[in-house]
């Protein structure tokens, strides 16, 4: 669990210091920073996606998945609670932006498989490598993020706590029920919504990616069926 914490202590630093200097930095330097963190986004998500081997799979799960987040209105779930968050700090009407940037951060902190797979080798093995080298690289995104949207990006340190907390303390009993396939296929429906984030990010489109979550559950059920699935399609 230290690795959790350090993990969210990074979140924490990194907005704190995008909060004091984001302020004093000009617009035209704020637009070129979020373009090149976009574009970094998408990038990493490319390389998370590319993992995959069921393509199939993991179309569908993004198709069906989204569907299903639709449906039970995810997004605005989560929007709504960074507005209670924001009620609920004093001066917190002034945080414009706080939902979005809370949305926003906890998405790119938490979907992508080094959350997973590092939580799982960290409650398993005690390896908690992955997840110190994700602490720095979401410490600096929470930099430039915290610089745009503002506070709310700092409370995203709450879900990276009780969700990676929870698949540590829980991968020894998660990780066996896993088939090795779907950590791949996991990489690669979460790299596709990475990829969202970028495109946020760079205002191209505004996805409601928070919708998407259910396919990162939809693929490990495809997962799980591919002895049966594979001797059906043609991957």
């Amino acid at each position: 669990m230290l690795a959790v914490f350090i993990n969210t202590g990074a979140v924490i630093l990194g907005s704190a210091i995008g909060l004091l200097i984001g302020k004093g930095i000009k617009k035209d330097i704020q637009n070129m920073v979020m373009i090149a963190a976009g574009m970094f986004t998408i990038l990493i998500g490319l390389k998370m996606a590319w993992r995959t081997q069921r393509e199939l799979y993991v179309i569908l799960a993004l198709v069906l998945g989204g569907g299903i987040g639709s449906l039970l209105g995810i997004e605005a779930w989560f929007l709504r609670v960074g507005e209670r968050i924001k009620a609920s700090i004093p001066g917190g009407e002034k945080h414009h932006g706080f939902a979005e940037g809370f949305l926003t951060s906890s998405m790119l902190f938490c979907v992508g498989a080094m959350a997973i797979i590092g939580s799982f080798n960290a409650g398993t093995t005690g390896d908690s490598k992955l997840i110190l080298i994700k602490s720095v690289l979401d410490g600096f995104m929470a930099i430039i993020l915290a610089g745009r949207f503002g506070l709310g990006v700092m409370f995203s340190a709450l879900p990276i706590l009780l969700y990676q907390g929870a698949l540590t303390l829980l991968a020894k009993w998660v990780q066996p029920l896993i088939p090795e396939l779907a950590l791949g296929e996991i990489s690669g429906a979460g790299g596709v919504m990475v990829m969202m984030i970028g495109f946020n990010l760079l205002e191209v489109k505004k996805i409601k990616t928070g919708d998407f979550l259910p396919a990162l559950i939809v693929v490990v059920l495809f997962c799980l069926a591919d002895p049966w699935l594979k001797q059906f399609l043609v991957m």
